[in-house]
């Protein structure tokens, strides 16, 4: 371990013994993982033992079941007779049965019987690559999938090093009223991604979830792309088609905790709670109502790292985004915690198993996939949790900014827009810990969920439904129209090292999500995307439309987001806001009424400057107030601080660069 972290941080040095500690611990479990020299990626192959395999002889399965007293498998080949075929114990809790070539086929239905304490308990194997459900009774079972390997045709694809992201749903990404496909998705929405210009994907449920609406954080099944999207291939195809054009896709993944199911998914399966998960209530998280894993035990850290080099190997993703950080790096799961003090991050709340986990993971990544990178979705703030695990840190590449959007909404639920504070927006917008990369978002999928309201939502409400076409004026659309754009102007350009959107709130997408439920009688309606509003000229989603994908191209075009943001000036009376960042020049005018004439805009240093892009384009439906033809200069004043003057009208945003002789 360096002393990188401390220098960054000398409030660290006080909580050096906790840091040693961690390290300590990754040390010691990797030692015993894998031995002095060993590779994670030598560990990490679960997923080629058990399960299903395709032998010289036939097939081989196997699973991993302690304290089953015997383990049986069942199917369509055994006409659905629950103990044909019974399994032998090789030892380590370990089964094994091997089957003649044509015993299994692809599309073959399975399942695992497990006999515990005279108990004969149905499931589903734990590696199983497929699960469906039979639409007649609803019950779930294993498929077999026995298909040539898929051929890969972007194989040196390497994504971008500044990630701009696309948070999608596959099944809620088409307009039509039901679940839609891998295929569709690649068809239809892939293309639009690519036009805007955002250069990652961040698919969500993919991980087999027999509850839809828990979008897809109940996981059961953890090495099962969901089937109701479609196959296998058919998702493989989709990310192939994606990184052929240059954009990456990471993989919503779920080891913080996993659906209760016992029929569908791992819980009990050999009959105890304790397989995989706590006994007794420190398995059970007391507000998700699901299970906790126990990463103390070897078993358990095997299933997961095996997981995520199945989901590298098989499937080409380019990284994760890791839920429920921190859930897992909390023994009271940061439920009601306030992260006022460090204090709070070192004691004995701290769950050293889950930090040790994940820095084996964030490793195994890197070692199987160097490119690919992780996010952690984490609102404690955690120092070191996006520093290498060489230099004591928890080894994630970024940080979900989870204050950025709670900001807003406050802000926008709270307060008169005349109101709102600079120095605290800046203070949200720009805070984050040295040396650790944030990736900054004005909304995700969470803040359009039913229970909440997007941005423009919240802004707009029920005036969307009568007054976003572009003839009519109405200062409630006006309003939310332009703060739409600030907010994800600042956003993009000041809150973290990369960017997300979630889909379809790029264009203003109204209402919000809500799942086929009985409350709404199984409906599809707000279980979509209705693009139609996005590409019809004659509406004013148009306008914000335009002007993310003018935004993510100009982000896009160069590495600023990787250079330090500088705040230049801030007015909390005029309600502007003045940076720089890679060279460019930000500002901000929130007002709600106050136009400014000749205001004295700070600038990063002396020359001339010239506006590249700014919110009051007509295009992206202002009112064309700001040349992007004339040259301003920029002059030194008697405080030492240059300056121009410059029209800043209300409600407006602008980048200006300087002009190179």
């Amino acid at each position: 371990m360096t002393n990188k972290m401390f220098k960054d941080d000398p409030l660290l040095n006080y909580y050096r013994g906790d840091i040693e500690l961690r390290m300590n611990n990754y040390y010691s479990k990797r030692r015993e993982l894998c031995g002095e020299d060993g590779k994670l990626s030598d560990l990490a192959n679960g997923h080629l033992y058990f399960g299903f395999h395709r032998t010289e002889e036939g097939w081989a399965y196997r699973e991993w079941a302690p304290a089953a007293e015997e383990v049986y498998l069942t199917g369509d080949m055994v006409g659905w007779r629950w103990l044909d075929l019974r399994l032998d114990s090789i030892g380590g809790g370990v089964f094994e049965i091997k089957l003649p070539g044509d015993m299994l086929w692809d599309g073959c239905k399975v399942k695992t019987i497990v006999k515990k304490d005279g108990r004969l308990l149905e499931r589903i194997p734990l590696y199983i690559h497929r699960v469906e459900q039979d639409p007649h009774t609803y019950i779930w079972c294993g498929v077999i999938e026995d298909k040539p390997p898929f051929e890969w045709k972007n194989t040196s694809f390497k994504p971008k090093k500044t990630p701009l992201i696309y948070e999608c749903h596959i099944g809620m990404a088409q307009e039509e009223g039901k679940v839609s496909t891998y295929a569709e998705f690649k068809k239809y929405t892939l293309p639009r991604v690519k036009v805007l210009g955002y250069n990652y994907l961040q698919i969500m449920a993919i991980m087999e979830h027999p509850y839809y609406g828990s979008f897809g954080y109940q996981v059961t099944n953890f090495f099962a792309a969901s089937s109701r999207y479609g196959t296998s291939d058919e998702l493989r195809e989709l990310i192939d088609a994606a990184h052929g054009m240059g954009i990456g896709v990471l993989l919503d993944i779920v080891h913080s905790h996993a659906a209760r199911n016992t029929a569908e998914g791992i819980n009990e399966f050999d009959g105890t709670t304790y397989q995989f998960f706590h006994d007794g209530p420190e398995g059970d998280h007391p507000a998700w109502g699901t299970k906790l894993f126990d990463y103390g035990k070897n078993e358990v850290i095997h299933f997961l790292l095996s997981n995520i080099k199945y989901w590298l190997d098989e499937f080409h993703f380019d990284g994760f985004r890791f839920d429920g950080v921190t859930s897992m790096l909390y023994r009271d799961h940061g439920l009601g915690t306030a992260f006022t003090d460090y204090d709070k991050y070192f004691s004995m709340n701290t769950d050293t198993q889950a930090v040790t986990y994940l820095q084996l993971a964030n490793e195994l990544i890197k070692e199987v996939c160097p490119h690919a990178i992780s996010i952690a979705e984490d609102m404690s703030g955690m120092p070191g949790a996006c520093v290498p695990v060489k230099d004591g840190g928890i080894g994630f590449d970024y940080r979900l900014a989870m204050g950025e959007p709670d900001l807003w909404i406050k802000l926008i639920k709270e307060q008169r827009d005349e109101d709102w504070n600079m120095w605290r927006v800046w203070g949200e917008i720009s805070g984050r810990r040295k040396g650790e990369k944030n990736i900054g978002y004005a909304e995700s999928h969470d803040q359009a969920l039913v229970g909440d309201k997007t941005i423009i939502f919240r802004l707009c409400d029920k005036d969307m439904y009568y007054d976003m076409d572009v003839g009519s004026r109405n200062p409630v659309i006006d309003r939310g129209i332009a703060l739409h754009k600030l907010i994800r102007m600042l956003t993009m350009t000041a809150g973290g090292e990369g960017y997300l959107n979630f889909m379809g709130n790029e264009f203003g997408h109204p209402e919000w999500i809500d799942f086929p439920r009985e409350g709404n009688g199984w409906s599809y309606h707000y279980c979509r995307r209705q693009w139609h509003l996005a590409d019809d000229p004659g509406l004013k989603y148009k306008y914000l439309l335009d002007f993310d994908r003018e935004m993510i191209h100009f982000i896009g075009k160069g590495s600023f987001l990787n250079k330090e943001v500088r705040g230049l000036y801030i007015d909390d009376n005029a309600k502007v806001l003045t940076y720089e960042r890679g060279g460019y020049v930000f500002a901000v005018n929130f007002h709600p009424t106050n136009s400014y004439d000749g205001y004295w805009l700070v600038t990063a240093d002396e020359g001339e400057y010239k506006v590249i892009l700014n919110s009051d384009r007509p295009e992206f439906g202002g009112y064309g107030r700001i040349s992007e033809e004339y040259v301003y200069t920029a002059k030194r004043h008697p405080d030492g601080i240059p300056k121009c003057r410059i029209y800043l009208p209300s409600r407006t945003g602008l980048v200006m660069k300087k002009v190179k002789k």
